[in-house]
Formats: structure tokens, sequence, C-alpha cells
């Protein structure tokens, strides 16, 4: 499946800002089931210095400064991938018990890279009431595919998608409290209970494709980042899962970057003087290439 995804962001201050330090991770990820065919992006004003480096974790981080003044920031990100599905859909994994002694021993060379994601980052927590929650689904001996297919179910029955509930710096205790949030808060809820039973999540970042209701127009930009977690499964390697809509990934969801948490990948963050009360404005448009006109 071959997609062009067309990510638009833009700010617009009240007064100008007179200097900005920048970073956008809007470049997909290569993996084992996505090939990046094209990439660009395109920054207005033109920044006074712009480079493109990896991080720790391996996405590609575009960073760009501005030394003069500017009231309208706009980044544009063109890109086009293809995925193909997941394999061994089917093959339900190791137990999550022996994968929580294979983590906690560093057995091999993938369960150490993967042993970091067991940890408390700055918005997924470690905690005796998200280890409570996620015991329902550990039973003994039982697959980590139908822990975490247990664990979605539950997740989708106990919580409520609200977008009006929380904002981007709401805590994850607070979203398990209020039983409430977006994709953003269920993505690190369900890595704090994870982590919390002694196995490793990462957070994702990206693009999920939407379908239109029947007979109604496709309306362009009218889709959105979104976020998911990736959960270690031994010799089945990372597993995707998408709290939000129930589901194990395949062929909707378009990586990005991914990290502890959303404050590893946000898509552009920064810091500036000058400038006030900017106002952010953001379009996503994901569409098969084959739709292209």
């Amino acid at each position: 499946m071959k997609y062009r995804v067309e990510h638009q962001t833009t700010y617009v201050n009240a007064r100008p800002v007179s200097v900005g330090h920048n970073e956008a991770r809007l470049t997909p990820r290569v993996t084992a089931r996505q090939a990046v065919l094209s990439h660009a992006i395109q920054i207005e004003p033109p920044p006074s210095g712009c480079t493109t480096l990896t991080d720790y974790f391996g996405n590609t981080v575009t960073q760009f400064i501005f030394n003069q003044g500017y009231s309208t920031l706009s980044i544009s990100a063109v890109n086009e991938v293809s995925l193909v599905a997941p394999q061994d859909a089917s093959d339900p994994g190791p137990n999550w018990e022996s994968l929580r002694s294979e983590l906690a021993e560093h057995a091999s060379a993938e369960s150490l890279d993967a042993y970091e994601f067991c940890f408390e980052s700055p918005r997924c927590r470690v905690a005796a009431e998200f280890a409570e929650y996620g015991k329902a689904s550990l039973e003994p001996a039982r697959p980590l595919r139908l822990v975490l297919v247990d664990l979605l179910d539950r997740i989708h029955r106990d919580f409520r998608y609200d977008a009006q509930a929380t904002t981007v710096t709401t805590p994850v205790e607070q979203v398990f409290r209020q039983r409430r949030g977006v994709c953003q808060d269920f993505a690190h809820l369900m890595i704090s209970v994870l982590r919390s039973c002694g196995l490793a999540a990462r957070y994702v970042s990206g693009y999920l494709r939407t379908i239109s209701a029947p007979g109604k127009p496709r309306l362009v930009g009218a889709d959105a980042s979104h976020a998911w977690l990736s959960v270690y499964a031994g010799r089945l390697g990372w597993i995707d899962v998408d709290p939000t809509n129930r589901q194990f990934t395949a062929l909707d969801h378009i990586t990005l970057a991914w990290g502890r948490d959303y404050t590893d990948v946000a898509p552009v963050k920064g810091v500036y003087i000058g400038g006030s009360s900017p106002q952010l404005q953001v379009s996503v448009d994901v569409r098969p290439v084959e739709e292209r006109s």
C-alpha cells in the first residue's frame, strides 16, 4: 500500500518572533514494513540555518534556526511511503512472563535494547495503580498477543475518547482517574500499564488514514496526526497496537518516530524569543497514491 502524506503546520504570532530554535520530526521511519519513497520539508520564511540529524532513538530530525524576525512560521512536509502488512499475525507469541524474565535478565542483545522502555519517562509512570489495572489481563502463561487483545478491549470499554477532556500536558495519572482522553493519552496509559507489569513498550507517533462515511465526500486535510504504541515481543520483534481504535496496526498506520513518550517525538517543537499569543494551525492529508489524479 502506497500513501502520500501532506502535513502542514502554521504558527501565527500577534507580535514577531525575534529568535527561534526549532526541530521537526516529520520524516517517516524506514522499518521492516515501511519504506520511504520520497520526502521533502519546506519552511517559510527560509531559516537562517537548517540541518538534518538522527536522534538517540534513530528518528530523523530537521533542526532549523531563525536569527531574524518573523510573524508567521509555516512548515510543510510531503512524504510518500510504502507499507506491507505485518507477518505472523496469527502467532500468539511468547507468554508475557517469559518476556518479563527475558527483559530483566537481558537475555539477548534485542532484549537489552528493549529494556530501556521498561522504565518511567516524563509522560509515562511505573506505579502500583497501573500494575493493578494490568493484572486482570495477565493470566498465568498467557501469550503476549492475547494479553494485548484483552487490554485493548478493557481500555476501549473503560475509557472514553473526549477531545475536550485533556491537553497535551495532562498527566497520565489524571487520564487514568477521569477515564477520558485522546490518542496520546491512551498510548501513555497503555504504556504505563505494560511498563508497570515489567514489559517494554515505546510511544509511536505517525498518521492514521481515515475513510469517509459511505456517500460522503473525502475532505482534504481532514486526517490527523496519531499516536499508538509498540510492545516488545521477543522472537516476534515489536508489535504495534492502537488503543484508541482497539486494534493491531496494519496498513492504515504510517510511522513517523518513536521514543519513550510524546516528549521524545513531538512533530514540531522549539524555543523562541519574542512573539505573543501564537495561534497554531495543523492540516494533515493522507491519501493512497492510486487516488491521485
